[in-house]
């Protein structure tokens, strides 16, 4: 079993069960297609989380399907902001407390206000990152947005 990151122990505070599914990581960025393959789950079930942005230097989080694209102008309105872009990846670690690749919606450093497509919805159980690079935590989707105090909206192209 892998370490335990802070996405787990959120997850484990609730008795929140959950599913640990290990990767080999070679490249410095995997394509979340990959991903899928390499745990043995379809690419509709894997999520990816994206930290966004604002002019004020604000940060909110998305999560959608590793396969789609997000609409930006669409995470802004949710938001209720002008325009959103992604965070600098330097940054990342500093605001989340993750690195690329191991970016997980929960556990992060600061609570950040987040949506997660409404797609989840359609699957009993998503994968998202566990908090570490080459590791994935299935978790229900419905449970994911109450435990990550987020809300479900239309965020994709």
């Amino acid at each position: 079993m892998a370490k335990k990151t802070n996405a787990m122990r959120l997850l484990d505070k609730h008795n929140v069960g959950y599913d640990i599914r290990t990767f080999e990581i070679s490249d410095a960025h995997v394509e979340g297609a990959v991903v899928a393959t390499k745990i043995g789950v379809s690419p509709d079930q894997v999520f990816k989380t994206l930290v966004l942005e604002s002019a004020d230097r604000d940060h909110f989080v998305c999560v959608i399907p590793v396969s789609a694209q997000l609409d930006l102008k669409s995470a802004a309105q949710q938001f209720h902001q002008k325009k959103l872009q992604l965070m600098p990846i330097d940054d990342l670690n500093r605001v989340t407390g993750y690195v690329r690749g191991g970016c997980s919606p929960l556990g992060m450093k600061t609570p950040l206000p987040t949506i997660i497509d409404c797609s989840a919805l359609s699957q009993e159980t998503i994968y998202i990152s566990a908090g570490k690079r080459g590791v994935q935590m299935g978790v229900d989707s419905k449970t994911l947005i109450s435990i990550g105090n987020a809300r479900c909206a239309h965020i994709i192209k």
